[in-house]
């Protein structure tokens, strides 16, 4: 049961940050589950763990990775494009 709270909380995390940002993140849902869940990590890792931590996700860490994780994305595909 652990696993699917995480994937929740990993895409209304990524979800979130797309929608702070005003931008879409590639590939829907399963789209933010990964965004949330690489932005954690992120975060964590840059950020430490600081704030509520919900799911095992520290909240404001995982949206600011979230939303850098969207912004590279962004930027990415426009580029290739």
């Amino acid at each position: 049961m652990g696993w699917l709270w995480s994937l929740i909380v990993g895409g209304l995390i990524g979800w979130g940050a797309g929608a702070i940002l005003g931008k879409d993140v590639p590939g829907g849902v399963i789209g933010n589950i990964i965004c949330g869940m690489l932005g954690s990590w992120i975060g964590s890792t840059f950020l430490s763990s600081f704030g509520p931590v919900v799911g095992g996700y520290a909240v404001i860490p995982s949206l600011i990775g979230s939303i850098v994780l969207i912004l590279v994305l962004n930027f990415i595909l426009k580029r290739t494009k």
